[in-house]
């Protein structure tokens, strides 16, 4: 039975460092990748109206019988032969040109990795949008890294601006960075359930420096500078180094709070920066969104006025680039012991 737990010991020491160096394995290639390459891939532009329009049509043609359908059918084409020569009419005279909405989607995660795709989705829609034109982005994410979600934030200020009205949707939840982002619309709009806030900041790192001390590894860090590395995975945290680290983490809150404030001042900040996040209604309650409602019941009301497109660049990877994509995303955390903005209540992360 020793010889059995001995080599239990030895084992998941050997796959603890094995691991370790798969992740920095995988961080330092990624890296790697990501300087050799520029954005690939190709812009996918929809018309939401005739979506929206096809399936209204399929829906009420499946409930006729042939007869009717014959007739809809008949009624259907000279309708759209109407609306062709409205348009052209418009067109001629320069008159009654609808306002256009750009709908995009970030789905974001802890690395904030959408950012790349988003980025090339603000450029396309800033090259054609008018001033009476509109952006809505319907925004998912529990939050991140610090300067993933700055990056994206400033992606969305990008539209602000060129005074262009931007909108942003939460159906489910928008909160930390994801808030960060969701803060510098126009207009933010909630469904009745999602969740919204977490303006708070937190980082968590292991620390292996007594285990590899009972085993008698020593372990070197050698720095210039007092604060060049506060908190360590390997070697030994200090109180200063931790009261450093601390002070850095209320800095990147103060930060946060200022960046809220600035972009909705009818928020209360301090009661709404304590870390906590609030539910649809509630979230109304205490200002930190304008209405409630789902992105699709506004979208689809945009149709009836406006034309509406989506717009989302889709990223060309490789087999590899995919796998190392996903790989990626898993061990992010482990890049460096970086802040992120506060996470979800315990309740959603059981």
């Amino acid at each position: 039975m020793e010889f059995l737990f001995e080599y239990g010991m030895f084992l998941a020491k050997s796959l603890t460092i094995l691991l370790s160096f798969i992740i920095v394995f995988v961080v330092i290639l990624g890296s790697s990748q990501r300087s050799q390459q520029t954005s690939k891939g190709e812009l996918e532009v929809k018309n939401v109206n005739e979506a929206v329009k096809h399936i209204s049509q399929s829906l009420t043609r499946s409930m006729l019988n042939p007869v009717q359908q014959k007739a809809q059918d008949k009624a259907d084409k000279k309708r759209l032969k109407q609306e062709e020569k409205n348009r052209k009419q418009q067109l001629k005279d320069d008159q009654g040109i609808s306002a256009r909405v750009f709908v995009l989607e970030f789905n974001g995660d802890v690395q904030a990795s959408g950012v790349d795709a988003l980025r090339e989705e603000v450029s396309a829609v800033l090259s054609v949008a008018r001033a009476e034109d509109e952006v809505i982005v319907k925004l998912e994410s529990p939050g991140g890294v610090v300067h993933g979600y700055g990056l994206a934030a400033s992606q969305l200020q990008r539209i602000k601006a060129k005074s262009i009205t931007l909108t942003v949707a939460v159906d489910k939840v928008a909160a930390s960075g994801g808030y960060m982002m969701a803060c510098i619309a126009d207009k933010i709009i909630a469904a009745p359930f999602a969740l919204l806030g977490s303006i708070g900041v937190v980082a968590q790192i292991p620390n292996f420096h007594r285990f590899l001390k009972s085993k008698e590894v020593d372990v070197e860090v050698l720095t210039a500078g007092d604060y060049k590395r506060t908190l360590t995975l390997f070697g030994e945290n200090t109180e200063k180094g931790r009261q450093k680290f601390l002070e850095e983490l209320e800095d990147v809150h103060a930060l946060f709070k200022e960046f809220v404030s600035e972009n909705r001042p009818q928020v209360q900040i301090e009661q709404v920066s304590t870390g906590e996040a609030w539910y649809g209604k509630r979230a109304l309650d205490v200002m930190l969104v304008d209405e409630l409602m789902t992105s699709d019941e506004y979208i689809v009301d945009k149709c009836e006025t406006c034309d509406v497109f989506s717009v989302q660049f889709k990223e060309t990877l490789n087999r590899w680039q995919k796998v190392l994509k996903k790989i990626e995303v898993i061990t992010g955390q482990w890049q460096s012991p970086v802040q992120h903005l506060a996470k979800l209540p315990d309740s959603q992360i059981k």
